[in-house]
């Protein structure tokens, strides 16, 4: 009887994803995500996501109390709980969660999510957990998904109404001359939509970037509307001045990121063929400033191989979190300029070991995002963590009219569907997505849109 409580509960009654933050305010905000299993008939285990990135498996019985507690904690949404609340939301999870499991005490109960709660607690703030937990890849997970983790969502074309549409225009841009990037803009209801769709999926989480999403009007309002999910932005930085950042946090944005190619403007500008310098610096700072807590991407080449000299200047602005990148060989960077300030991998892993020592002494948090350029040995060198391709898998995108892609560098013929006019089922499912997502669940760190990687 027990087992059929649960099994009907995981396959008939818990078929959305779950969603609630903890401490909105911070430090410390915890967003988590509780994503049913698969729906086969077995007692499933249950899948957890703490702030868009640490995967955790979870026991059917927890998972009910989890799910139980959060449905109690959303009716306070948008309103603060004081103490008597607590209570009268711990004995309402309580008693439907024993109405699933008979033997459960609420002594049990209260105790069993307090240690899940400080959990993922621990895990936000980059503390040991207290658990002994047993953590899953994604690769690992693959078969059980019914939608991938992330979806990007490029909310501005590269041109539009026949003019260039970006306020900068970068030597290396992925998306400048692809096949998209000439889309028309989906309206503002549209993406809503979208962002409905996508949650309906039970997608957690997702990024607005383009082309330059800054250059939309409406993005305030967009992010808004993303409040469910894990919401971040990719932006060169330019339009952030302070009243910008404030209306980001206002939005409730829970992740920034912007790219910087150098501290030498010089460099910077002509990288990024706009004299942008000062305004990419100057939204860095209003950012820190502002509690968004930006991560800065750069992506190596030839001209800012002294990284180490970038990276001490943004320790200077505050920065705590940095990655960087090789070249992504589509758009622009195939072109000439672009090819011949490719680093070789060599080139790559000097740079790497010299920017991960000084990041690790002066407590900053450093990635490498480039799969395949560099042997997985080298990362386990580095104690930091492997680049992976995570197309069709862990990641995918949105064109500027709504076309649905493998990932937001993948521009070229290979659409997937339209998530206003197809099922995502269908879109999930279609033989090309299910054979690339074969792929990246192999975890085997390389990129098929690199010459002579993982093509298929």
């Amino acid at each position: 009887m027990f087992d059929k409580k649960l099994k009907k509960y995981m396959n008939e009654t818990f078929t959305e994803v779950l969603q609630t933050t903890f401490n909105p305010n911070g430090p410390g905000a915890i967003r988590i995500h509780l994503i049913p299993p698969k729906a086969d008939g077995k007692l499933n285990s249950s899948l957890i996501i703490v702030n868009g990135r640490d995967i955790l498996p979870l026991s059917p019985t927890w998972t009910v109390m989890l799910a139980e507690f959060i449905k109690e904690v959303n009716k306070y949404d948008g309103k603060e709980i004081s103490d008597s609340d607590l209570e009268s939301i711990y004995t309402l999870a309580f008693e439907s969660s024993k109405k699933l499991i008979t033997l459960l005490s609420r002594k049990h109960f209260d105790n069993d999510i307090r240690r899940i709660v400080d959990t993922f607690k621990n895990l936000s703030l980059g503390q040991t957990p207290g658990e002994d937990i047993q953590w899953v890849s994604i690769g690992e997970y693959a078969d059980y998904m019914r939608a991938p983790h992330r979806m990007d969502l490029m909310v501005s074309a590269m041109t539009k109404e026949g003019r260039w549409h970006c306020n900068q225009k970068c030597v290396h841009c992925y998306a400048a001359g692809q096949l998209f990037s000439e889309e028309n803009e989906l309206s503002t209801e549209e993406w809503k939509k979208v962002l409905d769709i996508l949650r309906k999926a039970g997608i957690p989480q997702v990024t607005f970037t383009g082309g330059e999403p800054t250059m939309r009007e409406d993005l305030f309002e967009l992010i808004k509307h993303a409040r469910w999910f894990v919401s971040r932005l990719n932006t060169n930085g330019i339009k952030l001045d302070k009243e910008y950042c404030e209306k980001l946090v206002e939005a409730e944005l829970d992740g920034l990121q912007i790219t910087f190619y150098s501290h030498d403007p010089s460099v910077h500008n002509k990288l990024v063929g706009a004299i942008q310098y000062d305004n990419t610096v100057n939204g860095i700072r209003n950012a820190v400033e502002a509690g968004l807590n930006p991560s800065i991407n750069t992506p190596l080449c030839t001209l800012n191989r002294d990284y180490i000299k970038t990276l001490e200047f943004l320790h200077e602005l505050g920065v705590c979190y940095v990655t960087c990148s090789g070249l992504i060989t589509t758009g622009n960077a195939t072109k000439d300029e672009s090819g011949s300030l490719q680093l070789s991998p060599r080139e790559i892993k000097e740079i790497l070991k010299d920017a991960v020592d000084y990041a690790f002494s002066h407590d900053m948090e450093i990635n490498f995002t480039s799969p395949g350029w560099i042997e997985d040995s080298f990362f386990e060198e580095l104690s930091i963590p492997k680049p992976n391709c995570g197309a069709c898998l862990s990641n995918m995108a949105i064109t500027p009219s709504g076309n649905v892609v493998p990932c937001q560098s993948w521009l070229s013929s290979d659409i997937l569907g339209n998530i206003l006019n197809d099922e995502w089922d269908d879109i999930w499912n279609k033989p090309f997505c299910r054979k690339r997502r074969d792929y990246s669940s192999l975890m085997l760190g390389s990129c098929p849109l690199r010459k002579g990687q993982g093509g298929i």
